[in-house]
C-alpha cells in the first residue's frame, strides 16, 4: 500500500554534484522529494573549501556535525584547516588531492570474512561531506530529502551512508548494481552498529562474501549511549521485474519501494539483454522488446514505485499514476535548470543546442569504466569530442570506479580508463581500455571542479542527459525574453500541473 506521505514528484540523483543540495532543497520545499547525489562528495567538498567555501555553507554544516557528534570536533577542525583557502585558490592553481581509498585490513577482524577499511581521513571526509549535503538540503524546513548512490562505487559507500543517516536523510536510492545488502546496512547504521558491505574482488569467488569494507561508528565518534536514528526509506533503482522480485521476495533485501528506470534515462543504464555490433564490429547499445520493463508485474509486488526516464512531463505523470505508480522522477529537466550543479557555461551551451535541435544523445557501451552503458550528450569541447578525448593523458588519480583485485594477499585497484600499460600490468586486458573515459575527472569538471595540472592542462567535462528533451524544449519556449535558462521551481511546477488538474477535475 502506498503511503500518503510519499511525494508524487522526485528529482533525479544526478552525479557528480549535478543534483546538489540547492536544487534538492527547492524541490523539497515545493512538496516533492529533493534528491542529492552522494557520488564523490568527499572530493567535491574538499574542492569547495579550496574555492574559499562561498557563503560558508560547508563550514556551517560541519559545525552542525560537531554539535551532534562532539568527538569529531578536533578531527573536523583539522580537516577544514587542511583544505580551506581564504578567498579561494588562485585561478589555474591545482587542487590539493584528497586521500585515496586504499584499503587496509582491520586488525583482529577474524571469521570467514576479511574486513577492510580506508584511512581515517578518507572515512571522516566522506562521512562529513555526505552529512553536510543532506543537512544543507534539509535545513530550515520539513520537506523530504533523499540521497542517491551507485552500488558500483563500493569503497566509500558505508561511510557515505552513515553520514547521510546522521543528517536525517528521508530516503536512500541506489542503482548500478543489485543493492540487496543495503537495507540491512541502513538498519545497523541507524543503531550506530558496525556494518560491512561485500566487496567484489577479481580473481576470487566474490559471491562468497570473502572480502568486505566495514564502517565502525564507534571509531568515528559515536557514543555508546547514542540513541538510534530514524531509518530512511530505501528505494532500489531497477530496470527489470526479475531484480525487483528478487529484492522484494527476501525480507533482508526488501526495499521500501522502487524507482523504475527505463533505457532512455540519463547516466548509467542497465545493459540490453542481447549484445549488438555495428558493421565495423564495434559494440553498440540496442534495446529491444525483450528489454521492456514489466511495470504491471512490479506494481503487483505491492510496494510504492516511481517511473523514471522520460516521465518528466504532466502527461507522463498522469500516465504513471494510471499505471499505479506513486509518481515520477525527473532528471534531465532538473539537470539543465538554473539551480543544478552543472557548470553555467555548459548549461547554456546545451540549452542553445537543444533549442536548435542540434544536440544528440549517444548511449555508449564503452564510455563508463563501470561496464554499464552510459548516455553522453555530444557537445563540442567535451570528452564526447574525439579530439578532446584523444588529447587527454590517461590518468587515474581519484578512482571511484576502480575494481579491486588480489595480489600477494593484499587488495589493489585498477581502472580500464587509466593508462593502458599500467592497467595491463595490473592484470587487466587491453581491449577493456578502448574508448573508456575517466568519469571521475570528467564529471567533476562538468560540475565546475575541473582539476588543473602543473603543466596547465585543465580536465575537460563530459555531460550526460536523457534521450527525451521535450520537457526542456517546452520550458525554454516559455522563458521570458532575455532569459537563458529556467529555474528548478518552474520545472517542478510544469510537471506538477498534472496534479493540479486532477485536483480541480469536476466530480
Amino acid at each position: 500500500m502506498t503511503s500518503q506521505k510519499d511525494p508524487a514528484i522526485i528529482s533525479g540523483g544526478m552525479g557528480i554534484w549535478i543534483s546538489c543540495w540547492v536544487l534538492a532543497r527547492i524541490v523539497a520545499l515545493l512538496g516533492g522529494m529533493g534528491i542529492v547525489s552522494g557520488t564523490a562528495l568527499d572530493v567535491v567538498y574538499a574542492r569547495i573549501l579550496q574555492q574559499g567555501d562561498p557563503g560558508g555553507h560547508v563550514r556551517r554544516a560541519f559545525a552542525e556535525l560537531i554539535r551532534r557528534v562532539p568527538a569529531l570536533k578536533l578531527p573536523l577542525e583539522s580537516l577544514i584547516k587542511s583544505y580551506f583557502i581564504e578567498n579561494g585558490k588562485p585561478v589555474g592553481a591545482q587542487y590539493k588531492a584528497t586521500p585515496g581509498g586504499k584499503l587496509r585490513r582491520i586488525p583482529g577482524a577474524g571469521g570467514t570474512v576479511s574486513l577492510w577499511e580506508p584511512g581515517a581521513e578518507f572515512q571522516l571526509l566522506t562521512l562529513a561531506a555526505n552529512f553536510a549535503e543532506v543537512w544543507l538540503a534539509k535545513e530550515g524546513h520539513n520537506g523530504r530529502v533523499g540521497i542517491n548512490y551507485l552500488r558500483k562505487v563500493e569503497r566509500p559507500l558505508p561511510w557515505a551512508l552513515y553520514g547521510a543517516v546522521l543528517a536525517g536523510v528521508d530516503y536512500v536510492a541506489m542503482g548500478a548494481g543489485s543493492p540487496s545488502e543495503i537495507p540491512g546496512i541502513i538498519d545497523k547504521l541507524s543503531r550506530h552498529e558496525d556494518a560491512a558491505l561485500p566487496l567484489r574482488v577479481y580473481g576470487t569467488d566474490s559471491a562468497s562474501g570473502e572480502f568486505a569494507v566495514c564502517v565502525r561508528p564507534r571509531t568515528l565518534g559515536a557514543a555508546a549511549s547514542a540513541p538510534a536514528l530514524p531509518k530512511p526509506r530505501f528505494l532500489a533503482i531497477v530496470s527489470s521485474f526479475a531484480l525487483a522480485e528478487a529484492l522484494a521476495s527476501n525480507p533482508h533485501s526488501r526495499p521500501y519501494g522502487f524507482i523504475i528506470e527505463g533505457s532512455v534515462a540519463g547516466g548509467h543504464n542497465a545493459p540490453p539483454s542481447r549484445k549488438a555490433f555495428d558493421k565495423q564490429g564495434e559494440p553498440v547499445v540496442i534495446y529491444t522488446e525483450a528489454d521492456r520493463i514489466d511495470v504491471p508485474a512490479i506494481a503487483g509486488l505491492g510496494l510504492p514505485f516511481w517511473m523514471a526516464g522520460a516521465y518528466g512531463s504532466p502527461g507522463r505523470l498522469k500516465e504513471a499514476l494510471a499505471l499505479g505508480a506513486t509518481g515520477i522522477q525527473f532528471g534531465t529537466a532538473a539537470a539543465l535548470s538554473g539551480q543544478s550543479g552543472l557548470a553555467p557555461e555548459l548549461r547554456i551551451q546545451a540549452l542553445k543546442m537543444i533549442s536548435r535541435s542540434e544536440l544528440a544523445i549517444k548511449t555508449d557501451p564503452r564510455t563508463s569504466p563501470s561496464g554499464f552503458p552510459f548516455k553522453v550528450a555530444q557537445i563540442p569541447g567535451t570528452l564526447s569530442d574525439a579530439s578532446v578525448y584523444s588529447a587527454r593523458k590517461r590518468i587515474c588519480d581519484i578512482g571511484f570506479l576502480q575494481s579491486a583485485y588480489l595480489e600477494d594477499g593484499d587488495l589493489h585497484f585498477r581502472c580500464p580508463a587509466e593508462n593502458e600499460e599500467e592497467y595491463v600490468r595490473k592484470g587487466g586486458k587491453t581491449p577493456h581500455t578502448k574508448g573508456r573515459v575517466c568519469l571521475c575527472n570528467g564529471l567533476l569538471a562538468t560540475a565546475g571542479f575541473a582539476q588543473t595540472w602543473a603543466n596547465g592542462y585543465k580536465e575537460p567535462p563530459i555531460v550526460t542527459l536523457g534521450d527525451d528533451l521535450s520537457a526542456v524544449l517546452q520550458l525554454m519556449k516559455d522563458l521570458p525574453p532575455g532569459h537563458k535558462t529556467y529555474s528548478i521551481g518552474k520545472a517542478f511546477k510544469f510537471i506538477a500541473a498534472a496534479m493540479d488538474a486532477q485536483k480541480n477535475r469536476p466530480v
